[in-house]
């Protein structure tokens, strides 16, 4: 037994580390069995138990081949293209055996009850264990409170439509903000104002007279690593804010989609601080896993629970996603992968501020964020013009996403800045990116 795990482990990793290329075909079961020193039964088994993980695949009558490893084609498209502008995750860094075991032993624990419609709040044991996912986050909630979305997106979408018990019509959003989210509000006619958030934060008594006087009915946030702007709110903001929503009842949309991006110890979201209830908290879980599984939690007050199940209306998740993602949780692959992916992004961080150090001693550009989730804004001199330093970049070679479309269309008070992100940015890229950055915005 213990040989088979050697052979078996030897193997796995021999294909980890690219020993056989994307469809190269591996030894035979004989002569592998005479490599290794052993019977042919063993490697049968093994080759066995390596096509179960996907890490190999078999053609009858020819052979074993290696799979196409993840993200070897992302890394070699020989496009050229230095993305810095992308929100998605690393294609190299997402866990597609760990997941594809879980879906197959989703079908094995669960059989018959993936093929129902289900529950429009959720598969009763992922909320279940969502619970004690989100407790980890400072997050307590039984349950019945979490309902699973289609992403946060759908969350974020149901509740700029629904009634809220205030009878409030407004929705306040910080400028800048999620660009995606201000399209669906103007498009949608949903009345909206926005409140300036500057790398400092929110002026507290600008967000009170909005709350006192400006028919909100919730307002949109996002506490840590904001996009765009990277940036992390302070606890005493955060109380303030918790604090504001109780005292002129208003809601706080808490959209906190990176929370497993950071290595704050103990961070306590504005959720934590509310004693009234006035706290929708959101996580998504595309930003860790893959953006395709379409998986979000929403902590809801009891409050809103019905008027939101009443607008959600279908369980519109896929049910094999939510089981063999409350297994990924379960056994441990979760936080094992954050820590992976987090190491990573942290890595890509440290180098970006390096670069801008070691380029930007003019002070060409002023860096904002945290160092910590995956964004960082480069400010801009104001005479810059924006679209056409992106096109210059473009013609490099380099994507970059400009501040303009984070804005609501008729927000005036208007910062000038790049967003940087560093999820699918390559190390060895990076250092290139920032120095034509400065290069071209030294021309203006």
């Amino acid at each position: 037994m213990k040989k088979y795990a050697a052979i078996l482990s030897d193997m796995e990793q021999k294909l980890d580390d690219g020993h056989y290329r994307s469809g190269e075909k591996l030894p035979s079961v004989r002569n592998a069995a005479k490599a290794y020193g052993c019977s042919t039964s063993t490697i049968i088994r093994a080759y066995g138990e390596l096509e179960k993980r996907h890490a190999i695949y078999t053609i009858a009558q020819s052979g074993y081949y290696a799979v196409e490893r993840p993200g070897a084609s992302f890394n070699h498209d020989g496009s050229g293209q230095i993305d810095l502008s992308s929100a998605s995750p690393d294609l190299n860094v997402f866990p597609y055996r760990d997941f594809q075991h879980c879906l197959n032993k989703a079908i094995d624990t669960y059989k018959y009850n993936l093929f129902t419609y289900g529950d429009s709040l959720g598969l009763d044991k992922l909320r279940l264990t969502l619970s004690s996912h989100l407790a980890g986050d400072q997050v307590f909630a039984k349950p019945e409170r979490i309902v699973v979305t289609s992403g946060a997106q759908q969350a974020l979408e149901i509740l700029a439509k629904m009634p809220f018990p205030n009878g409030n019509k407004a929705v306040l959003v910080e400028q800048p903000s999620y660009k995606i989210y201000l399209r669906f509000l103007e498009t949608e006619g949903i009345p909206v104002r926005g409140i300036a958030r500057r790398e400092t934060g929110i002026d507290l008594r600008e967000l009170e007279e909005q709350f006192k006087h400006g028919g909100i009915k919730f307002f949109y946030t996002m506490s840590r690593y904001h996009n765009p702007l990277g940036t992390t709110t302070s606890v005493e903001e955060r109380k303030a804010i918790a604090a504001l929503a109780s005292k002129h009842n208003v809601y706080v949309v808490e959209d906190d989609y990176m929370a497993d991006l950071g290595e704050e110890q103990g961070f306590e979201p504005i959720y934590a601080y509310n004693r009234t209830s006035h706290i929708v908290y959101l996580k998504s879980f595309s930003k860790i896993i893959f953006p395709g599984l379409r998986i979000g939690a929403a902590v809801l007050p009891e409050q809103l629970l019905e008027t939101f199940r009443s607008y959600k209306r279908y369980a519109d998740t896929s049910l094999l996603s939510q089981a063999a993602l409350e297994i990924y949780i379960k056994n441990g692959m979760y936080e094992r992968h954050k820590r992976k992916i987090y190491s990573q992004y942290a890595l890509r961080m440290r180098a970006l501020q390096d670069a801008v150090e070691r380029h930007n001693q003019a002070g060409t550009i002023t860096l904002a964020g945290t160092g910590s989730g995956i964004y960082v804004q480069f400010k801009l001199p104001q005479a810059v013009n924006l679209e056409q330093l992106a096109k210059r970049l473009e013609k490099r070679g380099i994507i970059v996403e400009l501040s303009k479309g984070c804005y609501l269309t008729d927000y005036l008070e208007r910062e000038k800045f790049l967003r940087i992100s560093i999820s699918r940015a390559r190390l060895d890229q990076i250092e290139e990116g920032v120095r034509a950055i400065i290069e071209e915005v030294k021309r203006g």
